[in-house]
């Protein structure tokens, strides 16, 4: 396959689907988290939904690729009952994407396994407190992530 065939292929947009829980507080102000795991307890400030369909492990290798460039701009849409948030933050070289149980967003250049994002422009604190109420109350959550060159 031609280079301008496999960018032409890369995949550019990832669906992620998790649900609310009565624990969510979202009020880390540095970080944003959505995880699969089936359990949240009142430390865990900064997770916005449990049950995660997708972790970063999961993410396509050529969506990763276009996050890795340190020019990439990644945006994550948060859509739960009749609210949404969108986040904007950087790629980075360093990026993975190979945690297997959640994906943050950060404020920073702090990159691990699950870094999806850096230098965001919002953290769990900064969420609109109707889409967290509603998270709160259980909602399903769809997350939406998309990578642009």
């Amino acid at each position: 396959m031609s280079e301008d065939a496999e960018s032409e292929s890369a995949v550019r947009e990832v669906t992620v689907r998790a649900e609310g829980h009565e624990h969510v507080a979202a009020e880390h102000g540095s970080t944003f988290e959505v995880t699969s795991d089936d359990w949240l307890t009142p430390a865990g400030n900064c997770i916005l939904a449990v049950e995660a369909d997708t972790t970063p492990a999961d993410v396509p290798r050529s969506f990763v690729a276009a996050c890795r460039s340190p020019e990439a701009t990644i945006t994550a849409e948060f859509a739960a009952a009749d609210a949404t948030e969108t986040v904007t933050g950087s790629g980075h070289p360093d990026l993975t994407f190979e945690g297997d149980r959640s994906m943050v967003g950060r404020t920073s250049d702090y990159v691990d396994e699950r870094t999806v994002m850096v230098e965001a422009d919002r953290a769990a604190a900064d969420f609109d407190r109707r889409l967290v109420t509603a998270l709160e109350r259980g909602a399903p959550l769809t997350v939406t992530l998309r990578v642009e060159p």
